[in-house]
């Protein structure tokens, strides 16, 4: 078939592409303000364990079960009765949940795009007030950024509908391009660090409400927020079936990964020595603002730019992530069958229009407020809802495991057991680290759940067939 395209460098450029998208620009900020250097290191190392724990999962998963396609979440009715009530159930919350995070993701991808456009036209951080309304205040910078969000938007919508091939050779390009200029990055990052600017190894951090963080406990916030570094590691694992080779997806999972973690773990740590912490801290823009400390306003300018088109392939590889969730789920039955509707170029139109209109409605956060305000926000209701997909996959891995379903070896079976029950683990360990912010985790939990809402329609559509 038509669809059954992306070989292993597409694969890789999207798990790439959609890892490294918004965290790089933006996590330096964040990982500056929730832990000294210390936290941050440990932050990095745990995260980065426990995503390869999870990348093996995944890349286990999608050979030894094929069929099974569209995302982690998809096991969640493997682990019930075939054909149960239980499995059909959780088959569409999980489905729904990770549809959340991911249409979340794509929002984070483009706010932050809008965030480096105004290096070039300050305008968009205009802090004139057009509109006064109680306590609401209407900004012409927040009005500009909505604007532009959904122009990008929509524009990338229109790149998907024409299908599969061009979106992933665009993304590629853009992926490719990232990877050159962030390695450069690094390299002149290196010779302009700065020790002293990084300070104390290990030092106090304070919360929102003024209560200091000990090392522990900036561990926990530093691996919620690099966590969302690793989102997209599943890439492939979600266009499992749009591959040439299934062989092909396991690689690109460990390959991308570790690209992925060789540049994040370079610049989130060097742009620390480029930038006092309070700098770091308020920037809007901490790369471009680190490296115009070394090469001037040419160099912030160039970097602006460079990341301009790493968002641009990010917004494509997220986009297509987020339609591909529910498009695959309602071929398997697990979610409304309008979600398999597909047009001439295979893409799935039903998909794209509901997936990008409800990211539509998320970027209203732009309005209300900074856009590293809007990133934090959204990230962390992201990040929660991949946890359960993540959490899902690593027990329907434990269950083949136990069952010795698939598994010809014994050997084979007590390895991937042990990086099975330390995905699970890991997973479990991140959703109790996410409790720091209660009203957020709540708003991320409302979320996931408000999909019952619609799982009658599910039921109906079962009737009717």
């Amino acid at each position: 078939m038509t669809r059954h395209k992306l070989g292993f460098w597409v694969l890789t450029a999207l798990v790439v592409g959609n890892m490294v998208g918004s965290g790089i620009f933006m996590l330096p900020r964040s990982l500056s303000e929730a832990a000294s250097p210390a936290g941050v290191l440990l932050g990095w190392g745990v995260t980065g364990l426990g995503v390869l724990m999870l990348a093996l999962v995944f890349g286990s998963l999608a050979v030894r079960k094929p069929e099974l396609s569209g995302g982690p979440q998809i096991y969640a009715k493997e682990l019930f009765r075939e054909g149960s009530h239980a499995a059909l159930l959780a088959g569409f919350m999980s489905t729904w949940g990770y549809w959340v995070g991911n249409i979340a993701g794509f929002v984070a991808v483009i706010t932050t795009f809008t965030s480096y456009l105004s290096t070039f036209f300050p305008v968009l951080t205009s802090d004139k007030v057009w509109l006064t309304l109680g306590s609401f205040t209407l900004k012409a910078g927040n009005v500009l950024t909505f604007l532009v969000c959904s122009v990008l938007l929509w524009g990338t919508h229109a790149i998907c509908l024409k299908g599969m091939k061009g979106a992933g050779q665009l993304n590629f390009i853009a992926t490719a391009t990232k990877v050159i200029g962030f390695a450069l990055f690094i390299v002149i990052a290196l010779f302009a660090f700065d020790q002293s600017k990084i300070g104390p190894l290990v030092a106090p951090r304070t919360n929102g409400s003024g209560e200091t963080l000990g090392l522990l406990s900036q561990i926990n916030g530093a691996s919620v927020a690099t966590l969302w570094a690793f989102i997209g590691v599943e890439s492939a694992m979600v266009f499992a079936a749009r591959a040439r080779r299934k062989q092909d997806i396991r690689w690109a999972t460990i390959v991308g990964l570790l690209i992925s973690i060789a540049l994040y773990v370079g610049i989130s740590i060097l742009t620390m020595g480029l930038l006092p912490q309070d700098q770091l801290i308020a920037s809007q823009n901490p790369l471009v603002d680190g490296i115009s400390t070394v090469l001037g306003p040419i160099g912030g300018k160039l970097l602006a730019g460079l990341g301009l088109i790493s968002l641009l392939g990010s917004t494509i590889g997220w986009v297509l992530l987020s339609s591909e969730v529910p498009y695959q789920a309602a071929k398997l039955g697990v979610f409304l069958t309008s979600f398999a509707k597909e047009n001439s170029k295979d893409m799935p139109t039903v998909s794209l229009w509901v997936s990008n209109t409800l990211g539509q409605i998320l970027l209203l956060s732009t309005i209300s407020g900074s856009i590293s305000a809007a990133f934090d926000f959204i990230i962390y209701i992201a990040t929660l809802a991949y946890l359960v997909p993540y959490l899902i996959a690593s027990l329907y891995h434990l269950k083949l495991i136990w069952t010795g379903e698939t598994y010809s070896l014994q050997k084979e079976r007590v390895t991937e057991g042990i990086i099975a029950v330390l995905a699970a683990i890991y997973s479990l360990w991140v959703i109790v680290a996410g409790n720091a912010d209660l009203k957020t985790f709540l708003l991320g939990v409302v979320l996931i759940v408000s999909g019952i809402l619609f799982y009658p329609l599910l039921l109906r559509n079962k009737k009717s067939v």
